[in-house]
């Protein structure tokens, strides 16, 4: 099974806040892959289905915790048998060190002071796990302040255009990720044109 896993925070007061982002694109999947409704399964929402000509089923995870406990949605899939965090699992996070209308996609690494990642970390035991990060950062936000009341804040909608504006390309890396694994992700992102 791939584990599609996109963080945010449940709450009517935080669907349009940069930390929501991956759930945005996590909703994006299950409506361009016409999945089935979104179920409550432990402490997580979740959607499943497959991909035309992909044996494994794909599964879309949103914690229904806050961000800081995101992890804990996880701690079922770890226990299965031939299930690897390295190989099965990508997270969709927010990310306040790359800019508005990038992305990147890693194999692995560090929270980066992200408090749903270092959930994530101290729940499989690893770090290494795939990760989509969608860029929330502001060139123009003043250094210092705290990034709580940054990333719990709304997004513009130019900026949430943006964002939104990326998800075709995202998309593709993700069916990419579940078709063949990270290496064809990180070639969907390769090509893909940056505003950065």
């Amino acid at each position: 099974m791939k584990v599609i896993l996109g963080l945010g925070n449940p709450g009517k007061e935080y669907e349009h806040t940069r930390h929501n982002v991956g759930w945005w694109l996590t909703d994006h999947l299950a409506d361009r892959w016409g999945f089935d409704g979104w179920k409550k399964d432990g402490q997580a929402r979740v959607a499943q289905g497959h991909l035309p000509g992909v044996k494994e089923t794909v599964r879309l995870v949103k914690p229904q915790t806050y961000m800081n406990l995101s992890g804990g949605a996880l701690v079922q899939y770890a226990r299965r048998p031939f299930w690897a965090a390295a190989n099965d699992l990508l997270v969709l996070v927010d990310d306040v060190a790359i800019p508005v209308g990038t992305w990147r996609i890693r194999a692995e690494g560090g929270a980066g002071g992200h408090n749903g990642l270092k959930s994530i970390q101290q729940s499989l035991g690893t770090q290494q796990y795939p990760r989509l990060r969608i860029g929330v950062g502001d060139p123009d936000r003043p250094p210092g302040g705290p990034l709580k009341d940054f990333v719990l804040g709304g997004l513009g909608k130019r900026d949430a255009e943006s964002i939104r504006e990326l998800f075709p390309t995202m998309t593709e890396a993700i069916e990419a990720f579940v078709r063949g694994g990270i290496k064809p992700a990180l070639d969907v992102q390769s090509r893909a044109p940056s505003k950065s």
